[in-house]
């Protein structure tokens, strides 16, 4: 999801900075380039919090100001509440809920400097739901759309919007597992109203949308993007 919406960002004209762990984004930094934007990326592993002001202090050398985050960075664990194992508690909440926090605590600090800025974070269905067999993700999610509504009410008055996404069920990584379940993909696919996953393209224009002037009185609101999961 974060390399589409980078892309989408990069179409509308944004220069993008790269946050990866992994290093295999060079596609996603190769199709950037080709529209002619600048691309940096940093490899760094934003479950250290220590590694996130390196993160935000090599964005501003390299750009001089940082206008959009968006906090995409996730990972899931599935197991039974029962049997949710404490490392895995601690590291879902550690990517999804921690970095996300302390990068728009950072960034927010020089957006405030600047009286401008968006913070897009990714929520999830399971920001109203309480899914099943994920326990850390779903105490996560809930955590990302109250913490983009806690950040909204303190920013809005400085020019800052903060604003989530909540994807519906996507066709990811994160998601593997699940889609190779026929019995839950079945019940799933059930409740869509539009008949299909979602897929990371979907989310370009939400993106640019809530990066843009569009959405300089949209405050602390979290936008489905679910192929109309949530109004079924």
């Amino acid at each position: 999801m974060g390399g589409a919406i980078s892309i989408g960002l990069a179409k509308a004209g944004a220069d993008i900075a790269i946050v990866t762990s992994n290093n295999r984004s060079q596609e996603t930094q190769q199709q950037i380039e080709a529209l002619g934007r600048k691309v940096h990326t940093i490899v760094a592993n934003l479950m250290d919090e220590s590694a996130l002001d390196s993160v935000v202090k090599e964005t501003l050398s390299v750009f001089g100001k940082i206008d959009i985050l968006v906090n995409n960075a996730g990972i899931i664990r599935r197991t039974p509440a029962a049997d949710h194992a404490a490392s895995d508690w601690h590291d879902v909440l550690n990517l999804n809920l921690n970095s996300a926090f302390f990068l728009s605590q950072l960034v927010g600090r020089e957006m405030i400097k600047q009286g401008s800025g968006k913070i897009i974070n990714i929520a999830s269905m399971l920001s109203f739901q309480g899914g099943i067999n994920v326990p850390g993700y779903t105490a996560s999610k809930h955590a990302i759309a109250g913490i983009t509504k806690a950040l909204a009410n303190e920013w809005a008055s400085k020019g800052i919007q903060v604003n989530a996404i909540a994807p519906g069920y996507m066709e990811t990584d994160n998601t593997a597992a699940l889609r190779a379940d026929q019995e839950r993909t079945a019940q799933i696919m059930v409740r869509i109203p539009a008949g299909r996953w979602g897929t990371p393209e979907d989310l370009q224009g939400p993106a640019v949308f809530l990066a843009s002037a569009a959405s300089d009185y949209m405050n602390g609101h979290v936008l489905c993007v679910d192929g109309g999961w949530m109004a079924r």
